[in-house]
């Protein structure tokens, strides 16, 4: 029995850069209905079931009421069972679940941060990711009939993986221990009071790891895509370190918002090859736009580039690949 998983943040798409930029607001009511056409196009390919992660604005119920409402609900709609924390950990905690259930794929509607929070839950489950956020590198932006029909060919198909991709991501470690991981970019800045979470003042930004990078996204990723290119195909990352006697470049890092910086030094990284190192000061890193990881003077940092990040639906070759197999014929 074909079935698929969604975990929709209330949250995302309401942090402090909507007020330092001109940042796109998509509210809870708009959330729900992406996540009715989301369900409405999977049921019509042939999805039996579908369950929700459990959050403060109840998305999934909403979803469920105004379908069977309209008459229109014939798939088994559920919301995972647990007590939630209004926490990152509900994300990373439903992730877990939906997979341990055996879902065909997970659609994710959040920012750069839900997604790295999901994919934190999961080894192998495919994930689509839907961009309702600030700054977003790792979702797209897609509507939610096509995401749906994507989510549902990838759940329903025998060879789920051949429409994705195993995508990168940065494991960053202080005194040698795993602290945590990013998606797209591990920012390091001079700030050590998390505060309002997304980090924005380019200032006091000092070193960016990414695992792509390019001039067309918004965010920090951007500092380095002005300088190289990298796309997610290749197996490399790039760091660099941001002065004032660098190289001046311009990039847009928050929405309507070009911004001089300075490039003091960049490097290309191997899979697998260590970014290092010490601390001179109390710093904060940033993973994937959010104040994460607090670091000490004296503290030895390293970052590593790998490609053990989850696989990523190409939802275009996913939707190809179910007109190669019929999904759309008539029977």
């Amino acid at each position: 029995m074909a079935s698929i998983g969604i975990i929709a943040n209330p949250a995302s798409g309401k942090d402090i850069r909507r007020l330092v930029s001109y940042a796109t607001t998509i509210d809870n009511n708009e959330k729900v209905n992406i996540c009715k056409r989301i369900v409405l196009a999977a049921q019509g390919l042939g999805v039996e079931s579908a369950y929700f992660m459990p959050e403060t604005f109840m998305i999934g119920y909403a979803v469920k009421d105004s379908l069977e409402s309209d008459g229109v609900l014939s798939l088994s709609l559920g919301v995972l069972d647990f007590e939630i924390e209004a926490a990152m950990e509900d994300t990373v905690r439903s992730a877990r679940m939906l997979e341990e259930l055996g879902v065909g794929c997970i659609v994710v509607l959040g920012g750069d941060g839900t997604s790295r929070a999901a994919a934190k839950g999961i080894t192998k489950t495919p994930m689509l990711s839907i961009s309702t956020g600030t700054n977003n590198v790792y979702p797209a932006m897609m509507e939610g009939t096509v995401a749906g029909m994507a989510a549902a060919a990838v759940a329903l198909m025998d060879e789920p993986y051949s429409c994705c991709i195993h995508d990168k991501r940065i494991t960053v470690r202080v005194n040698g221990e795993a602290r945590d991981t990013a998606l797209i970019d591990a920012v390091v800045s001079d700030d050590f009071y998390a505060g309002a979470k997304a980090i924005w003042d380019p200032e006091r930004i000092r070193r960016i790891v990414v695992t792509r990078c390019h001039p067309a996204t918004i965010g920090f990723s951007a500092v380095a895509g002005a300088y190289r290119i990298v796309e997610d195909t290749e197996d490399i990352g790039f760091a660099v370190e941001l002065g004032a006697q660098g190289e001046g470049v311009l990039a847009p890092i928050a929405a309507g918002v070009l911004t001089p910086v300075h490039v003091s030094a960049s490097r290309t990284l191997a899979l697998g090859e260590e970014y290092r190192f010490t601390a001179e000061s109390r710093c904060m890193i940033a993973l994937d736009g959010e104040r994460e990881v607090r670091v000490q003077p004296g503290d030895e940092v390293s970052m590593t580039v790998e490609r053990d990040g989850p696989w990523r639906v190409l939802p275009r070759k996913a939707l190809q690949r179910a007109a190669e197999l019929g999904m759309y014929r008539l029977r």
